[in-house]
């Protein structure tokens, strides 16, 4: 009987027609594809990045489409036929009439396809929504473009943090804000049209009030720690050179609160304003200390570089917050130095192979088309060398020369990215002093007051030396004291005349 039912069940005259017919077979199509795809993506975890992009976005937009269409072709259908027979529209609402059996069955799949629509509307929504603030989309859905950022920030400490975490807030017109912002960028990449190395949107990113201080707040500080590094030099037997800081994060004792040290700079009494040159921000010649306990306000401006009077009447002077010193938390790119440093202190690279750190920075010294062009210059360039400087070594020894050139081939891929011309040159860390200015665009003891006052240049006020010198050979300080920074190279008094950056940038 219910078989009879259904054969005998009738739609309106208008739905037989060819649009409306394209219509069905599309939304079928589709609502059994996004089936499929969800059965797909939830038994396969590690599934494809563009899974996700297709079941959520691309195939519902198929769907809807199919669905839109049946109802037009019914309605263009109606006008023909009414044209056809001289009968034209009349005036006033159309009346259903429900004791025809054909209406009864419209409304009857009309109401329940509505429900079940929009059922699958809200979950698609929400899935879509949640895909779309994903870790994966962000970072692999535009793969090319996005390789750099997203390889650098499963190497940092936010790698558990994910991106809209930061660079989108919460609320409707963050939300907004970021997706309109992302059909442009999508439109870009379609379009090939967009700028390589990408820049830092300096101007747009959220305060640090909005992101860094969710989880770090300036009320919760922390006393001094010590940093210890290991530096290998350019000689034939890749002499270690071990250094320890004190580095004076908080105050000497916790009851001083912000009151010294680095990141005194956030301290609640303390307003610190500046005007930097350049949008980059690498260049500060003006600065403005506030203490708001006492109303005290210092202006100190560069002695040799000093910013025109218009400029600082037209500038709009920016508060310095977090990311005027950690500017890459989650997408810092090392420095060959620093990564072969790395690789060495770990034995991935022997450091008992003659000059491999020389070799690793010589070829460094270069910028390449592609990666591919990168491997096979590395691994040729020091296969060669042994070969023909070493050739007892280069035999006896293969295994770690292959080891070696693993190791920096993987150290390459993880901080230098030709494609997309980034590598550690392209992006400033204001963090420290050594191969960036850092501290120094305002510490550098040529930013004075009209008074007379400096802003110092004194290592100690950052961080004092503990320990160094060659391994097995280094220098300790006694308690409470700390030793004066020596150079691994000797180089006079050199280090204290200029900034370090000038001769570090220059090794590259």
């Amino acid at each position: 009987m219910k078989f009879t039912r259904i054969r005998n069940m009738k739609l309106p005259r208008s739905y037989y027609n060819l649009l409306s017919f394209i219509g069905t077979a599309i939304a079928g199509v589709s609502f059994f594809m996004i089936g499929y795809l969800f059965i797909i993506g939830f038994f396969f975890e590690e599934s494809n990045s563009y899974l996700g992009l297709f079941t959520y976005i691309i195939v519902p937009v198929f769907f809807v489409i199919g669905l839109l269409l049946i109802p037009l072709g019914m309605v263009i259908d109606s006008r023909r036929r009414k044209k056809t027979k001289k009968d034209y529209i009349k005036k006033g609402w159309p009346v259903i009439d429900l004791n025809i059996l054909k209406n009864r069955n419209a409304i009857v799949i009309f109401s329940i396809g509505t429900i079940f629509f929009l059922f699958l509307t809200g979950l698609g929504s929400y899935e879509a929504f949640h895909y779309s603030e994903s870790v994966e989309f962000c970072g692999t859905l535009c793969h090319e473009v996005m390789k750099p950022e997203y390889v650098a920030y499963q190497n940092s400490p936010h790698a558990k943090v994910a991106c809209v975490e930061c660079h989108v807030g919460s609320g409707a017109s963050w939300y907004m804000r970021s997706k309109l912002s992302g059909l442009r960028q999508v439109y870009a990449v379609l379009t090939d049209d967009f700028s390589r190395p990408i820049e830092t949107p300096l101007e747009n990113l959220r305060p640090a009030q909005e992101t860094c201080e969710q989880c770090h707040w300036p009320e919760k500080f922390y006393s001094r720690q010590l940093r210890h590094e290991k530096h290998f030099l350019t000689d034939s037997s890749n002499t270690e050179w071990n250094i320890s800081l004190q580095m004076k994060i908080g105050p000497s004792h916790s009851a001083y609160g912000l009151a010294e040290g680095i990141h005194w700079h956030i301290n609640p009494d303390v307003k610190i304003e500046y005007i930097p040159k350049h949008e980059k921000r690498n260049t500060i010649p003006w600065v403005k200390y506030t203490n708001k306990a006492t109303g005290e306000v210092i202006i100190y401006e560069d002695n040799y570089k000093p910013l025109e009077e218009e400029k600082i009447a037209e500038a709009m002077p920016k508060k310095m917050d977090c990311m005027d010193c950690h500017n890459r938390p989650s997408h810092h790119y090392f420095t060959p130095s620093e990564f072969i440093d790395q690789g060495m202190a770990t034995n991935d690279i022997p450091t008992d192979l003659p000059y491999i750190k020389r070799l690793t920075m010589d070829l460094f010294s270069t910028s390449y088309e592609t990666t591919d062009t990168a491997m096979l210059i590395i691994e040729n360039y020091i296969t060669d060398y042994y070969k023909d400087e070493y050739p007892e070594m280069s035999n006896a020894r293969k295994g770690d020369i292959e080891t070696a050139i693993s190791s920096i081939k993987k150290q390459f891929n993880l901080n230098i990215f030709p494609e997309m011309s980034v590598s550690w040159d392209n992006y400033s860390d204001h963090i420290g002093h050594k191969t960036y200015d850092g501290c120094f665009r305002c510490h550098d003891d040529n930013h004075v007051s009209e008074s007379g006052k400096t802003i110092s240049k004194d290592c100690n006020l950052c961080h004092t030396i503990v320990l160094q010198g060659k391994k097995e050979n280094e220098s300790y300080a006694a308690l409470n004291s700390f030793l004066e920074f020596k150079h691994p190279v000797e180089i006079d008094e050199m280090w204290k005349e200029g900034n370090c950056s000038e001769c570090h940038r220059n090794l590259y």
